[in-house]
């Protein structure tokens, strides 16, 4: 489909959204010689990948989303050489912090145990809950994240969907 643009130009394709799935869509459209306008809303791209100084100085805010796995493993971005263009993943010690009203925070750590060791009486829930789904998270994130198919490793993605239905 052909869509005038502002300028009066006219392109194959118009995404809206210039976020990691918009960008996504307009660089394999692009990658496939397609003519591609991207429209974003917002001042910056990246729609809820991105991160800014929100508070202090040199003190970065996710914008939108917390930590990013997905983003980071994903097989399309990993093609990309987005690091050349100025991307640094960061991986802190504590993902994210939930403030609770008592004054205390709920911290999500880099480890299923380290998030566990600070949860008290409801840590072993937590590792019993997340431990299936970060020890076969390659595994996972392959079948979640790649074309459409049979699993390949059914007993992985049933372990990860399971506790759903409780």
């Amino acid at each position: 489909m052909t869509t005038p643009s502002h300028s009066g130009n006219r392109h194959d394709a118009v995404v809206i959204g210039a976020g990691p799935n918009g960008l996504a869509a307009a660089i394999a459209l692009a990658e496939a010689g397609r003519s591609v306008l991207v429209l974003e809303a917002a001042d910056t791209i990246g729609g809820g990948c991105r991160s800014a100084e929100l508070t202090l100085p040199g003190f970065l805010h996710d914008v939108c989303s917390a930590i990013h796995p997905l983003a980071a493993s994903s097989p399309f971005f990993r093609t990309l050489p987005l690091e050349s263009y100025g991307l640094s993943w960061v991986h802190p010690p504590v993902a994210l912090a939930h403030p609770l009203d008592d004054g205390t925070a709920a911290l999500l750590m880099q480890s299923v145990d380290d998030t566990a060791a600070t949860l008290g009486e409801d840590g072993r829930a937590w590792q019993r809950l997340f431990e299936p789904l970060v020890s076969d998270f390659d595994i996972l994130a392959a079948q979640l994240l790649g074309p459409f198919r049979i699993p390949r490793q059914p007993v992985a993605l049933a372990r990860f969907g399971l506790p759903a239905l409780w």
